[in-house]
């Protein structure tokens, strides 16, 4: 046991290059999005209605070929609202961007509401960083509502900047971390 676990220790430390390489290229694709997030924001939206138009035609073929199952219409209902919804988020990728990023704020905004009163209401243990959580997430929603509809323009691209940021930053901190590791 302990020579697969040096081996796999071993091998992970190899590799640590590749994770900061890995890190450092999502964090570069991450400024960009942030750079461009009008952009991004609009080709999140068209790739959301391909996979939407996409997966309407396999439930649409899946429900033919499945005919004889008692769930066929609803089956077929599925690909029907995932084809037209999708054709519209094509035909309108700045509208659906709109409509996706008021419901965005929404949902921050009752999320960040139910943390707050969850944390005030339970104070059990590190109840300070669910209510700190509920403070940054109710603000965020308040942020997107207020600046809404031209927050729907940049959200979704600047979120995904930041995700793309984090997670690089997540990559690069682990190859450090196990470059260090022993051999």
């Amino acid at each position: 046991m302990g020579g697969m676990i040096r081996e796999s220790a071993a091998e992970l430390r190899a590799s640590w290059c590749w994770f900061v390489t890995l890190g450092s290229a999502l964090m570069f694709l991450g400024l960009m999005a942030m750079s461009y997030s009008v952009i991004a924001t609009l080709a999140t939206a068209m790739v959301f209605g391909f996979f939407l138009v996409a997966a309407g035609v396999c439930y649409i073929v899946g429900a033919f070929f499945t005919r004889a199952w008692g769930g066929f219409f609803l089956s077929l209902l599925a690909g029907v609202l995932h084809l037209a919804v999708g054709v519209i988020v094509l035909d309108r990728p700045g509208e659906a961007v709109l409509i996706y990023t008021l419901l965005l704020a929404v949902f921050f905004f009752v999320e960040g509401l139910f943390r707050i009163v969850g944390a005030l209401a339970g104070q059990f243990a590190h109840w300070g960083w669910m209510l700190f959580n509920g403070i940054v997430t109710l603000a965020l929603g308040v942020m997107i509502w207020r600046q809404w509809p031209i927050s729907g323009l940049y959200v979704v691209g600047l979120f995904l900047g930041i995700n793309l940021i984090v997670s690089g930053a997540n990559y690069i901190s682990l190859g450090l971390t196990v470059r260090k590791l022993p051999v």
